[in-house]
């Protein structure tokens, strides 16, 4: 009974607006990493229309569905990246401190080849988020790598709106040191964000006071029509996050300002957030419990500016100690592609089990995501992102072998030719591609900060001058 509703959810689902390419698959024998039920041994994990429908033992193939033998392997959900900027047409609008009126949903390239190196490493959904050039900059994009897909196609539909914000260093230099505007200091960011929230809450008041009016003189019941209240795309968004319709993944660092922006929160009721890097987390993990914040960050990257240089490779487990919700992630084109090596950091620094360090970077991103009921863990019904690994997917040894989206499977290592991993230059041999697009991407190429750096050369500068 339950397969066949769950069969009907698919029809139905496929008929709808949401209607995706989907694929049916049986996998077979494996060791299948539920995530939240543990390991089951030599098991099945049938996905029909792009749903999980069974996870059990001697399942059977529908008619006309592949099924392909794990023996010996893992089958584990698909790696979710909470914060990456690959498919990243445009990263940074920082013109302003708050630009929260734009978006990352037009600046996708579904043609970026670091959507297939990700995919060749299990992952299956990734966060694109906007720059952190601004105190509260533009609204995020999760997406589902559905290479060669059409930019809508790889948009995660139904996945919960999102905004990145961000504090510290970022945000003073570009504006308070390059534009001499607010903020230059760690206090000016505070009250950036202080005097936006209020300036929403005041626009959101006044607005809906006009609207009510504007329909009351409509109606008759006004004599005079009322001055209007302009409709403001940057005012919405900030009245949407304070109303708790977009979540917030927060630039952070320090965890002096960790705290700050708690308490800002805590003023205005927002409760759904996420602080991104928090590299030093790990001194406040009981107050981030204790006001259920969320964490993502690296499992062992810091010292690369002044105010990362205090940190710890036991950040991860730290904070999963205390119970704080983590996630491992990137940041990066090239760490995306062994997110699976992070997580198993985790391990060794801190003591961390297996299945917590797993989590992190499945289902926890799916909850700091809001897509946790769609992914990251195999479960009948919910969505088909699964990868099938060689062995243990935390051993430096194992490799993804295949990768499925919707049960379509978008990736496959014995299919896998050298060419494909590549930007295609028919003048350059391979060797010379792969040092070329390192050279020209590398980590500066995934950067928080990509689109911005020009503020901080002599170009830049000089552009500057001229402009003022």
């Amino acid at each position: 009974m339950k397969r066949i509703i769950l069969l009907l959810f698919a029809v139905c689902l496929s008929h709808s607006g949401l209607a995706q390419d989907k694929g049916s698959v049986l996998i077979t024998n494996g060791t299948v990493v539920t995530i939240t039920d543990g390991n089951k041994e030599n098991a099945d994990v049938l996905i029909e229309d792009g749903i999980i429908t069974e996870v059990g033992q001697d399942l059977a193939a529908p008619i006309g569905v592949e099924t392909i033998d794990a023996s010996g392997k893992y089958v584990m959900p698909g790696i979710i990246d909470a914060h990456s900027h690959i498919a990243g047409v445009d990263i940074n609008e920082w013109t302003n401190p708050v630009t929260a009126e734009v978006s990352m949903e037009e600046s996708i390239n579904p043609n970026d080849v670091n959507i297939y190196w990700a995919l060749a490493g299990g992952v299956t959904s990734i966060h694109l988020m906007h720059g952190s050039a601004n105190v509260i900059g533009g609204q995020n994009e999760t997406l589902k790598l559905r290479y060669g897909s059409s930019m809508d196609e790889m948009r995660f539909k139904g996945a919960p709106r999102t905004i990145k914000f961000a504090l510290g260093e970022n945000p003073t230099r570009v504006h308070g040191q390059n534009f001499n505007v607010k903020p230059r200091t760690r206090m000016g960011v505070e009250q950036v964000i202080r005097n936006h929230f209020d300036a929403a809450l005041d626009y959101k008041r006044n607005r809906k006071d006009y609207l009510e009016a504007k329909e009351a003189y409509e109606k008759g019941q006004l004599s005079k029509p009322p001055v209007p209240v302009a409709k403001n795309a940057r005012m919405d968004a900030l009245a949407d996050i304070i109303a708790g319709e977009i979540r917030v993944h927060c630039h952070s660092y320090r965890a002096d300002e960790i705290m700050m922006l708690m308490r800002v929160f805590n003023d205005y009721g927002i409760k759904d957030y996420t602080f991104q890097h928090a590299n030093e987390a790990f001194k406040i993990a009981p107050e981030l419990r204790e006001n259920n914040a969320y964490t993502s960050v690296f499992s062992d990257w810091w010292a690369y500016k002044f105010e990362v240089y205090y940190s710890t490779a036991f950040n991860a487990s730290i904070l999963n100690a205390n119970g704080v919700t983590n996630s491992i992630n990137s940041d990066s084109g090239e760490l995306i592609r062994h997110l699976n090596h992070e997580a198993a950091k985790t391990v060794h620094y801190g003591g961390t089990s297996k299945q917590d360090a797993l989590k992190m970077i499945t289902i926890n991103p799916a909850r700091q995501l809001g897509i946790a009921d769609k992914v990251g863990s195999i479960e009948e019904g919910k969505q088909g992102d699964v990868a099938i690994w060689s062995g243990d997917p935390l051993s430096i040894y194992s490799i993804a072998e295949a990768t499925f989206i919707d049960g379509k499977k978008y990736f496959d290592r014995s299919e896998d030719a050298n060419d494909m991993r590549l930007q295609a230059n028919p003048e350059e041999d391979f060797g010379r591609s792969q040092q070329r697009w390192y050279d020209a991407n590398g980590r500066q190429g995934g950067s928080c900060m990509r689109g911005a750096e020009m503020r901080f050369t002599n170009q830049g500068m000089k552009y500057q001058q001229s402009t003022k």
